[in-house]
């Protein structure tokens, strides 16, 4: 380990290649899932910055903006059951969003309760908030999506399926990608969706358990009993909702593609190099092998050489993935960088930094003293 250390310090700057390829591999596959992350994580919104244990819907629902009405009668399904402490209506469902310039978009309304301890309402949305929005047709909307929608913020009316509405405030990192998030009361949400909702019917109805054991009991008994609704805990639904956009649209695809082609161009370089400094040491491994050295410590000192360009390659990417991560934030690209992503970013860059010297040691192999000592 000592030679190999003290070999890739002496040649640095023939090695620094193989640094630069391995830290844009760790950098590239680090944003890139991290974008994917950030992306989807977008569509579960409406779950994650919610406070319901439970999420009871449509049979087989894929995804949270995906809803199909329910009766309202499942309500007395729930009643009965250990361990749930409380039971809300919540609708969402997808509405035309008429300008004031001229044209339409697609909306996604979502109405809910807004008492104080709610299970329904966004955390963004504040007391002052909800107390405007009990103001009938009144909405609330993202700030960033004012120009989507044809807009210039609180005070200004649009048409929701043909019935007029005003933004009566703004909240802000709820942008969607399917369509704007108007959020509005429960009765609101009812008379912009008339015509799609029958009366005695909802989007989900959201369930508040006495404890997260008690809430993964509720849902088995409830998928035990009612085989023709969705019972899901907020979590399973949250991925549920990702999994849906990221297996069912092109962009993971291609975001996952561009991840794999760094780590095959970091692999390519990080081997040429290796390779290429291996043969530019051939004389001296040979002095090694006419010395006895065995051939497989040369071909160890090769890998070890591999694994601390790896690691020279990890570290120096860890810091630059955190700069362009938060320079993107700026942007308005969300980028999630959990813990355990950036671990497996790790792995993988130095699994192929490894692999890479695998490679190379196919210059080792062709090392022969007699021939390189005339």
């Amino acid at each position: 380990m000592d030679y190999a250390l003290a070999t890739l310090w002496h040649d640095r700057q023939r090695y620094l290649p193989g640094v630069l390829a391995v830290a844009f591999s760790a950098v590239l596959i680090s944003l890139q899932c991290g974008l994917l992350l950030g992306l989807f994580s977008i569509t579960s919104i409406p779950v994650d910055h919610t406070r319901a244990d439970i999420w009871i819907g449509s049979p087989q629902v894929l995804s949270v903006d995906l809803g199909r009405p329910i009766p309202l009668r499942f309500v007395s399904r729930v009643a009965g059951i250990d361990h749930v402490e409380v039971t809300e209506q919540y609708m969402q469902m997808f509405g035309s969003w008429t300008k004031p310039g001229g044209g339409s978009d697609l909306c996604i309304i979502i109405g809910s309760n807004l008492d104080d301890g709610n299970l329904g309402s966004v955390d963004e949305l504040t007391p002052e908030l909800r107390r405007d929005l009990t103001e009938p047709f009144s909405i609330v909307v993202d700030e960033a999506e004012l120009d989507r929608l044809g807009v210039t913020g609180i005070g200004d009316t649009a048409e929701i399926n043909k019935q007029r509405v005003r933004i009566v405030g703004l909240v802000h990192g709820l942008k969607s990608l399917a369509g704007p998030y108007v959020f509005c009361n429960l009765n609101t949400a009812k008379a912009l969706l008339r015509g799609l909702n029958p009366p005695d019917h909802t989007t989900y109805l959201l369930v508040k358990a006495d404890s997260p054991q008690g809430a993964n009991e509720v849902v088995r008994e409830l998928r035990e009993r009612y085989p023709d609704m969705s019972v899901f805990t907020s979590e399973e639904f949250s991925i549920r909702s990702r999994l849906h956009w990221l297996t069912k649209t092109k962009a993971g695809i291609a975001l996952g593609y561009a991840a794999l082609l760094g780590l095959l161009v970091g692999m390519v370089v990080t081997s040429q190099t290796l390779y290429a400094a291996t043969v530019a040491s051939a004389r001296e491994y040979a002095i090694l092998l006419a010395l006895g050295i065995p051939r497989w410590r040369v071909s160890w000192t090769v890998l070890m050489q591999s694994f601390w360009v790896g690691m020279a390659g990890t570290v120096l990417a860890y810091p630059s993935v955190l700069l362009l991560a938060r320079g993107a934030d700026h942007l308005g690209a969300k980028v999630l960088l959990p813990t355990w992503l950036l671990a497996a970013a790790a792995v993988v860059t130095m699994t192929m930094a490894v692999f890479s010297g695998m490679l190379a040691l196919r210059s080792v192999r062709q090392i022969e003293p007699v021939n390189l000592l005339r």
